[in-house]
């Protein structure tokens, strides 16, 4: 049993109670994800297994055998940053820190999730093709909490890069 992790196998945890989070965090060093509330409430420990995000503190590592999941270590090329980790620097998209790579990770499966179309709670046409404005963006967004105040700059940040493959 093996797991993708930021394209490299790697072996699952041989504890089938070890979840996603912990075994990134403490089994394999990867320290980008963070541990928040630890129970799916904050979404700090964002990461994306197979482009589609999720909260790695409520997943059992054993559960992603064979699956792709990308860190926040994993998005930048060698030392060329993501243009999302870029933009947040631009934006002013951090004080703290904490929650960025969790906002980074959510944002850019929020997009895959757009461009298939999939509705928010506020979308107008369940139907229709999906804008992300600014409203639909923050409230995609809603579950990744920034305790510090970089909201603004966040959203910003998201609106000037991955949301413009959709359309904002």
């Amino acid at each position: 049993m093996s797991l993708i992790v930021n394209g490299l196998e790697v072996p699952a945890p041989a504890d089938a109670r070890v979840s996603l989070l912990d075994h990134l965090r403490e089994g394999m060093h990867l320290t980008g994800t963070k541990k928040g509330c630890n129970q799916g409430a904050c979404g700090a420990c964002t990461v994306l297994v197979d482009g589609e995000r999720i909260l790695s503190c409520l997943a059992l590592a054993v559960q992603y055998d064979g699956r792709r999941i990308t860190t926040i270590e994993g998005l930048a090329d060698g030392d060329a940053l993501h243009p999302l980790q870029a933009a947040f620097i631009e934006h002013d998209g951090f004080q703290c820190g904490y929650c960025t790579p969790g906002q980074i990770c959510s944002a850019i499966g929020m997009v895959a999730e757009a461009k298939r179309g999939v509705p928010s709670h506020i979308s107008p046409d369940l139907t229709a093709e999906v804008r992300l404005s600014r409203e639909e963006i923050q409230e995609r967004m809603s579950g990744n909490l920034c305790r510090c105040g970089a909201h603004n700059g966040i959203i910003d940040a998201i609106r000037g890069t991955v949301a413009a493959e959709v359309g904002a």
